[in-house]
């Protein structure tokens, strides 16, 4: 809840909902709990309860800023289809145009699991019909009991990537973004899937000359709060070893971390 930017007026906070998703006990199944709400985070009283009792070996956290899409649970993410989770920063260049032939392009099972207006939803749902045509089932029980592997999954974000510009590619060239008229065709497709056992995250621009949403990783063997100042927390490494791996959109603590290069795909798993 609090972080290096909590107090900084120049930055845009992110007030439009947020949304919680997390892995449980095998018993319980290979899909993960997600808990979405429309208050903004900080205004939660509820997500301190939770996030105070709560232990995951993997955690996704989404704050949302809305670009498309009204204000409503079904719009936060994380969004999920049995064990995958999904998480979009950014936005989907040229979108009004690009929304319906993405649509169309969908197989008529992911078609129907939208259950929002986001742009982010709908990549997700073009991200499982990349996955099934490549030939790994979203709805396979044994693939989401193991797991589909990073190998896999970073091939189908890479594809789905691909058949998002292809996409945006096909938009008129006169609706195109000219100065300050015209239609913005450029796309922030910072991604991050995951079906619980390995996490695919992306930073992506789609312009030459425009930076990309930021992200940032650490990994260390213990997140540990700072004992000079309450609320805030730290990596720390004791070896060489990596057992937790934190990626954000920006840097959690004091300590920048490293910040991902501007057209980058990061892989992790864990056992």
């Amino acid at each position: 809840m609090e972080h290096r930017f909590s107090d900084d007026t120049r930055r845009p906070h992110n007030g439009d909902g947020f949304g919680l998703g997390y892995y449980t006990s095998p018993a319980l199944g290979p899909t993960p709990c997600i808990f979405t709400s429309t208050t903004p985070a900080w205004n939660c009283v509820n997500l301190l309860r939770i996030s105070s009792k709560t232990t995951s070996s993997l955690i996704f956290a989404h704050v949302r800023a809305t670009t498309e899409g009204s204000l409503s649970d079904s719009n936060c993410h994380p969004f999920h289809h049995n064990s995958l989770m999904w998480m979009h920063n950014g936005g989907i260049g040229g979108w009004k145009y690009v929304k319906r032939n993405l649509a169309m392009s969908l197989h008529e099972r992911w078609f129907s699991i939208v259950g929002g207006s986001t742009d982010s939803e709908w990549a997700f749902a073009l991200f499982l019909d990349v996955l099934d045509r490549m030939g790994y089932d979203p709805d396979s029980a044994a693939l989401n009991e193991t797991g589909f592997g990073h190998t896999v999954l970073r091939k189908a974000m890479l594809a789905t990537i691909k058949r998002i510009n292809a996409l945006i590619a096909e938009i008129p060239d006169k609706e195109r973004k000219e100065k300050e008229e015209g239609l913005d065709c450029r796309s922030l497709m910072n991604f991050a899937i995951t079906d619980g056992h390995s996490v695919i995250c992306t930073r992506y621009v789609g312009s030459k000359t425009d930076e990309a949403a930021s992200l940032y990783w650490s990994s260390g063997t213990s997140w540990q709060e700072d004992k000079s100042m309450k609320g805030r927390f730290r990596m720390e490494r004791r070896d060489k070893g990596a057992d937790i791996v934190l990626v954000a959109s920006e840097p959690l603590t004091f300590e920048r971390g490293k910040e991902a290069p501007r057209f980058a795909v990061q892989d992790s798993s864990h056992g």
